[in-house]
């Protein structure tokens, strides 16, 4: 059944398979690790799937990072996920402001993080974390974009292993 339903989508134009596996690459959990895939399976490129799949894994790094702290900030209005909150960010954002080498040391560990490839450890998470610790975005975006490559490399490798043995 889904070879069949892959098989249907080998007929849509290039445009379209290209714009997919961005957007699957932007999807959060998927991420890098099921777009491309996918966009082999849609019949394109190993490393045109590859870009189109990075391109649409970074986009929501910036957003994140940037954006997201007025989510903390509405969940903040409970007692319960305000004490919460404060305690980690806290904890978290006083030694890492304080010091730019242990900034240096958590933007290496967010690259580490990222480019693992298991379900999880993506850019989403990663760019949350970034954001939790009140990483600036000058700081936290090369080592999340750098890790989504890295992880995208390791997923080409094991499609391209993959598609070979099938």
């Amino acid at each position: 059944m889904l070879v069949s339903f892959f098989t249907t989508l080998q007929g849509i134009p290039f445009i379209c398979k290209l714009i997919l596996t961005a957007f699957v690459g932007m999807c959060p959990i998927i991420e890098i690790r099921g777009a491309i895939p996918l966009g082999v399976a849609l019949g394109l490129d190993y490393w045109v799937s590859y870009i189109c799949s990075f391109i649409g894994n970074i986009i929501p790094i910036f957003f994140i990072v940037k954006y997201i702290r007025p989510l903390f900030d509405f969940f903040g209005r409970w007692k319960f996920f305000k004490r919460i909150i404060d305690w980690a960010t806290d904890k978290a954002t006083k030694k890492i402001q304080e010091n730019p080498k242990l900034q240096t040391a958590v933007a290496f560990a967010l690259f580490i993080f990222v480019a693992i490839p298991l379900p999880t450890t993506g850019a989403w998470v990663g760019s949350l974390i970034a954001n939790f610790l009140d990483l600036p975005l000058k700081k936290a975006f090369l080592p999340l974009a750098l890790g989504v490559a890295f992880a995208g490399f390791i997923v080409l490798l094991a499609t391209g292993a993959v598609v070979a043995v099938i």
